[in-house]
């Protein structure tokens, strides 16, 4: 369910699981830990990105797990804080809507980039649960207090040209490299 590639310097992870618009496990989760820490250790890697198979970067959670406790697992921050301590360049290439937890690792990169049709939502506390912990300073720091608050205590849905006006992310990506 994640696929990840090493080639001339490049490391490209694909979360691979279409049929449930990429929502993560904890075993996709702990998996993905530890292709980041394989990357961290490895001096070749100069840059990272992350996509998603299909139409839809990652809907967050599983629901079946969410519910069992994924939701407010730590394995989130553990996550994101890994993918942020890269010493490469690292870049979220959205192919689609992103949702819930897969926020933070868009979050924790340096850069992202977006098809057209993208849509971001976070519905995390409306539903219930607390961002983790290093997403509203995250958000904030690009799209500024009011916005952030619209998305992480609202659930706004935040269409793609929206979103690249307010700089949360940083350009037109093209889905034919897909």
């Amino acid at each position: 369910m994640i696929l990840n590639e090493y080639s001339s310097g490049l490391a490209t992870i694909t979360l691979a699981r279409p049929e449930k618009a990429n929502s993560l496990t904890a075993a996709m989760l702990t998996e993905l830990k530890s292709i980041i820490a394989d990357i961290a250790k490895n001096s070749d890697v100069r840059a990272l990105i992350v996509t998603g198979a299909g139409r839809v970067f990652s809907a967050g959670a599983d629901i079946d797990e969410a519910k069992a406790g994924l939701a407010v697992s730590p394995l989130w921050e553990e996550l994101s804080s890994a993918v942020a301590a890269l010493p490469c360049l690292t870049i979220a290439a959205l192919n689609g809507t992103l949702a819930g937890g897969a926020f933070g690792m868009a979050l924790a990169c340096d850069l992202r980039l977006a098809v057209p049709e993208a849509r971001f939502f976070y519905p995390v506390m409306r539903l219930g649960f607390l961002p983790q912990p290093s997403d509203p300073a995250r958000l904030t720091a690009l799209v500024g207090p009011a916005r952030a608050k619209m998305i992480l205590m609202a659930g706004q849905k935040i269409a793609a040209d929206e979103a690249l006006s307010w700089g949360w992310w940083t350009g037109w990506l093209r889905r034919t490299i897909f």
